[in-house]
């Protein structure tokens, strides 16, 4: 009972990653979320498999053993749980699931546009529904250029109701010396937003100088 109840205390964060261009950034995000002791439940698209395959070099026929290779230690205690995008009947698709909210990294226009019109026919959107209906929050990382009339309407929509739209622009002002670092400045936006304390990049008027190298030890 006491391991039950230390387990139902921790907090816990949907993260999704569709087939937008930038599946590093959702994969960086989930190792900062496991690393702050967070526990992360996953649902990856059809597109984002791909997406994976093409930008990360992932043998993604294999799919939880693609997660396995690099978060091995994380998915045998549970703390990072994949699931199925078709199991529409998985934890995270009911709102009596408790979880603090849902961040969607990298998030194509066609998820963008299937939330903003209340299209839940998976479980990536699914889950997304069930953030807004129980009030939790709900960040997407959208990832596209250039975005025409209904991209934008899409979004404004969710705005609307509260959605936290942070796309995929990164800054120069923290003196970004490599890929990593453009990718940490993006993650470390986001953990602003749930609030999740980090370093992973320099704030603007920190007397700090240069960029915080920080080193996951990853394999992919």
């Amino acid at each position: 009972m006491v391991e039950e109840n230390r387990l139902a205390a921790r907090k816990r964060w949907v993260v999704g990653i569709t087939g937008a261009s930038g599946s590093i950034y959702g994969i960086r995000l989930i190792e900062t979320l496991l690393a702050s002791d967070i526990d992360v439940h996953l649902v990856v698209t059809e597109a984002g498999w791909r997406v994976m395959k093409e930008e990360l070099g992932w043998d993604t026929t294999k799919r939880l053993a693609a997660f396995e290779a690099v978060f091995h230690q994380q998915m045998s205690s549970k703390q990072l749980v994949l699931h199925p995008n078709a199991d529409i009947g998985a934890s995270i698709a009911s709102g009596s699931f408790q979880v603090e909210g849902m961040i969607i990294m990298p998030c194509s226009m066609g998820t963008i546009a299937s939330i903003a019109n209340g299209i839940s026919d998976n479980l990536m959107t699914r889950a997304a529904d069930v953030m807004l209906k129980e009030g939790r929050k709900l960040l997407l990382i959208p990832r596209e250029t250039p975005l025409h009339a209904i991209h934008l309407e899409n979004m404004l929509t969710l705005a609307r109701m509260g959605v936290r739209l942070i796309p995929a622009m990164p800054a120069f002002y923290h003196g970004p010396q490599s890929i990593d670092d453009i990718i940490n400045f993006l993650v470390g936006k986001v953990l602003d937003q749930l609030p999740i304390n980090h370093d992973l990049y320099r704030r603007w008027g920190d007397e700090q100088h240069g960029v915080k190298s920080t080193d996951h030890n990853r394999t992919y």
